[in-house]
């Protein structure tokens, strides 16, 4: 019996979020606007890649798609090696609710839940015990803010509490738009250098679509988008 190679190369990781030949239009003929073109990307567990461009550049769309909140007009999503485009609606619910986390720029709590209340429902959602809720906001500092209502809160902390929600379940990827734009920089600071704490010591793949500078600055990678396509 022959012996494996010890000298063969470890396989990379499949990846956790990946998108071939992407590609969103809206319209059609000479007016067609094509929002994503041909978009290839691959986003790693534990890493954090910033998603950077000026303002229409359809940066926001593509994380919609990556995200399986939208439908691409052409080419491929995986989520962590399995094709989303052949699963029904209902399999594709379940899985961004099971293996996905959003955070936005307008933080989306309830105002009439308290921080606790706000992770507990996203907990309640995944079928998971709601006690974990008192250790996502312990882990993103805020373990002594669990019954403050969101207008008792800072900017900085409701984006905390936006953090922990969308950890909750322990997905597998994290995706926010413009999480820092509400913040001022001590604050904008402080969430982006958590988010990629816990993207590592998480093993989660976060990608965050930013004018930011601050993010690229604390990201593993930078990619930049115009017109729907990567130009660096």
């Amino acid at each position: 019996m022959s012996r494996p190679d010890t000298h063969d190369p470890i396989p990379d990781p499949v990846p956790a979020l990946e998108a071939i030949g992407l590609s969103v239009v809206y319209g059609s003929g000479p007016t067609a606007v094509h929002a994503v073109n041909g978009v290839d990307l691959a986003v790693r567990p534990g890493e954090i890649l910033a998603l950077m461009g000026p303002s229409g550049s359809g940066k926001t769309t593509l994380l919609m798609v990556l995200g399986c909140l939208l439908q691409a007009s052409a080419g491929k999503v995986r989520v962590e090696g399995r094709d989303i485009g052949a699963l029904a609606t209902a399999e594709l619910a379940r899985l961004r609710l099971a293996r996905m986390g959003f955070i936005f720029q307008s933080y989306n709590l309830f105002p009439a839940l308290t921080a606790l209340e706000n992770v507990q429902l996203a907990l309640e959602l995944k079928g998971r015990d709601l006690d974990e809720g008192v250790e996502l906001l312990e882990r993103v500092g805020l373990g002594e803010r669990l019954r403050n209502y969101p207008k008792q809160l800072s900017g900085g902390e409701k984006q905390r509490v936006a953090i922990a929600r969308a950890l909750a379940g322990h997905p597998a990827i994290l995706l926010a738009d413009e999480p820092t734009a509400a913040l001022d920089s001590t604050n904008g600071r402080a969430v982006v250098k958590l988010l990629g704490d816990l993207a590592h010591d998480l093993g989660r793949a976060a990608v965050i679509v930013t004018h930011d500078p601050r993010v690229g600055s604390l990201s593993d990678r930078v990619i930049y988008f115009e017109d729907g396509r990567i130009v660096g």
